[in-house]
């Protein structure tokens, strides 16, 4: 299965470079569709996100998706009518034997949409990730992968989840890859424990396109 990630596009998915835009099997984007979750700025995500060529496409919210948290039953209706869209919110799907797990959260993030504290309540959305998951897509990335935030000359630090980090090495026996975007700083791609990582945000820290949607074979 050919997988294209992508994350981060905040309202500029129409930019993306048309040749960026891969075949592939499953069409994948880990959140932050729009800038502040305005209904207008999803539905333009969606008219967009519809008419892309690939077959499956699955998409989770991001901390900048208000919508999908504050006015939850309307968006998602608005996500089913379009008939060829998978949103998932702490849910899965199944592709060609593939497992698929969708889930917006994120440790608190100057008050944003899907933030949670570190501790047991984040570990509460872990613990409903499916053991025989095959791919799972989350927001914001584990601890200590592609996590990195630069805060100045020399200093930087790691901001993901150290719940999601023990989570993703120590209780999914089969996850083959993990999906996510947030940290802009730190896009790309790491494999650790036999699992392959894709921090796959399009825009850099300035906002700006920069970087291409990650093709994917599992």
């Amino acid at each position: 299965m050919k997988i294209l990630a992508l994350s981060d596009t905040h309202g500029k998915h129409a930019h993306i470079p048309k040749e960026w835009m891969v075949p592939a099997d499953v069409l994948v984007h880990a959140g932050d569709v729009s800038n502040v979750g305005r209904t207008v700025e999803i539905i333009d995500f969606l008219d967009w996100f519809s008419s892309q060529p690939h077959k499956h496409k699955i998409f989770i919210a991001g901390n900048h998706d208000w919508g999908f948290q504050e006015n939850h039953d309307v968006i998602t209706r608005i996500v089913r009518d379009y008939g060829n869209i998978i949103y998932l919110q702490d849910s899965e799907v199944v592709i060609d034997g593939v497992k698929f797990y969708g889930s917006p959260w994120q440790p608190d993030f100057f008050n944003w949409a899907f933030n949670l504290p570190r501790g047991e309540k984040l570990q509460a959305k872990w613990d409903m990730i499916p053991e025989d998951t095959d791919v799972l897509i989350t927001h914001g990335p584990p601890r200590n992968i592609l996590d990195f935030v630069a805060r100045g000359s020399g200093y930087g630090e790691n901001v993901g989840c150290a719940d999601l980090e023990d989570t993703v090495l120590t209780k999914l026996p089969i996850l083959k890859l993990n999906i996510f975007g947030h940290i802009h700083y730190s896009a790309g791609a790491l494999v650790k424990q036999n699992k392959l990582f894709v921090n796959a945000a399009v825009l850099n820290e300035q906002y700006a396109i920069a970087n291409k949607p990650v093709i994917l074979d599992i």
